[in-house]
Order: structure tokens, then sequence, then C-alpha cells
């Protein structure tokens, strides 16, 4: 199934249109997308008989869809979780996952505008996993099982707010608003042939930024589930930003961040693509 937010209600994305999940359900789950995370395995039950081919659809476009998940109690982010994004960083392989946070406020919808702050925005396609129920030290054997499903997700990042400073400031540079876009919905793991191998990419127009496949995570969602459960208690609806391949704009020579009036499309197989339209919220200036 496709769990989607259409107009701050929860959805079905199937076959010609969306399928409002309270009214599909006669009011036991929904209309929020929380609360059928709170209860997915009981949600997934029920919607696996339902009749969805005479369900009535509504139509949409992807500019119309919500963040699939628009009040997560935590988010997690992944730093260095790809070799070689590690070594464009000037980074050793990290021997336990490097973790930061990203705050709620900061999403957005799979195609909602990103004003950018300056003109350091830097770009990181995301594997998002999206918790589907309470983890408290799982281990990495049972790790896919506390997984509802997986969505695509940017970490877009201000590099001068996110590196300045005695200490690295990673969760402000990282938690402007609209600095996490995600969806276009969350992907139940039963949709995927292979949910540790999927192919993962970015572009600008012509011009593609990065190229992956997920199997190349350091850290697998199953053993990032393992290491955050033994520290914190995952919650249904939280989201993992799982890192980003090679081919940032920081890492690049010459450096290439975002630019006003861009579109910046990112895919994953199997779960679907953002398309953000960059705005320019900075004053300009002949250096930028």
């Amino acid at each position: 199934m496709r769990l989607a937010n259409l107009a701050g209600r929860a959805v079905l994305l199937v076959d010609g249109g969306a399928v409002d999940v309270e009214r599909l359900t006669d009011g036991k789950f929904g209309p929020s997308a929380r609360s059928i995370l709170d209860n997915w395995e009981a949600f997934r039950d029920a919607v696996s008989g339902a009749r969805l081919d005479a369900a009535e659809r509504t139509s949409y476009t992807l500019a119309d869809l919500g963040a699939p998940v628009p009040e997560p109690r935590q988010i997690f982010g992944i730093g260095l979780n790809y070799a070689d994004h590690a070594a464009e960083s000037g980074a050793p392989n990290p021997d336990f996952p490097v973790v930061f946070t990203k705050f709620p406020s900061s999403l957005g919808g799979p195609a909602a505008p990103v004003s950018l702050p300056s003109a350091g925005v830097d770009y990181e396609a995301e594997l998002v996993a999206v918790v589907g129920k309470r983890a408290d030290h799982v281990s990495e054997a049972d790790g896919w099982s506390y997984i509802a499903g997986l969505t695509v997700g940017q970490d877009l990042s201000e590099r001068e707010v996110q590196l300045r400073g005695p200490a690295p400031q990673f969760s402000m540079g990282k938690s402007y608003r609209g600095f996490s876009p995600c969806g276009p919905a969350v992907v139940s793991l039963d949709e995927l042939a292979n949910p540790d191998d999927l192919a993962i990419s970015g572009w600008i127009g012509d011009e593609v930024l990065q190229k992956s496949r997920t199997e190349k995570l350091i850290f697998s969602v199953p053993k990032l589930v393992a290491y955050l459960s033994a520290i914190c208690t995952l919650y249904p609806g939280d989201l993992i930003f799982t890192g980003t391949p090679a081919g940032v704009g920081v890492g690049r020579k010459p450096q290439r961040f975002l630019r006003p009036g861009e579109t910046l499309v990112t895919e994953i197989e199997g779960l679907g693509r953002l398309e953000i339209p960059l705005e320019q919220g900075y004053e300009s200036s002949a250096s930028a």
C-alpha cells in the first residue's frame, strides 16, 4: 500500500487517484496519517481485505500531497552512511552510525517549494524509513519488522550554518523550513521486491547530481533500527533519513549549490519522486 497525505487527510494512492482512508474503513482509521501509524498492524490487516477496486477515487497532482507523515515525534538523520560520500567528505567510514536530528517544522511535501535562505544550500538524496511500532532494544535481525514502510526524502543543508562555530550545528543547518521534503507516500515493504537494494538518484534538468543504490548503505535500515532503539525509544511515525551517496554540492570541484529557479528532482526505485521548486529567500549579490 501507499499511504499519503492529501489536504491533511490520510489516503491510499491507487491507480486512478487517491482513496480516503477514513471513508474506506468506515471511520475506524484516520483521518490523520499519524493515527494510522500508531495502529499500523491493525490498519494493514483491515485494508488488506478492503474493496479498493470499488472505492471512490479523488484525482490529485504531486503538488497536492503533503508530507506523508506530517507529525512525527522524532526525525533522525544519519551522516556518512555511504562509503563514497564519506570519501568525498574527507572522512573514513564510520565505525558506528553518525546521528543528528532534524526538527519537524522542516518537513515538506513532495513538490512543496523551498525558499533558499542563502547561496550555500546543498542537496542530499535519501531513503527515509518510517517506524511502524514502538521499538526498544530491537535486534538487527528483527529491524525490518519495526518499519511500516519507506519513502523518498531530501536532507537539504545550509552548509555555513551546519559547520560554523566551535562545534558543528548539524540540526540547525538541516532544519530550515522545507528542508526535509518527503513523499509522495509511505510505501509498505510488501510492495518492494528487495527493500535493501533500491536505485536512488537526484538531478536538476539534464544534470545528474547523484546516482547510487541503497545496498551500498554502510549501516542498513535494520542496523539503524537496532542502534537507535538501543539508545532512544522509537515511536510509530518516526522518520529515519538514512544518509546520502556521493555527489553532494559541497564535495564537488567546483562546488555546486542549489539556485533559485531550479527544480530539484529526487527518485527512488519503487517509491516515487520528489520535485522541489527552489525559490530565492535571500538578497542576491555579485559574490552569490
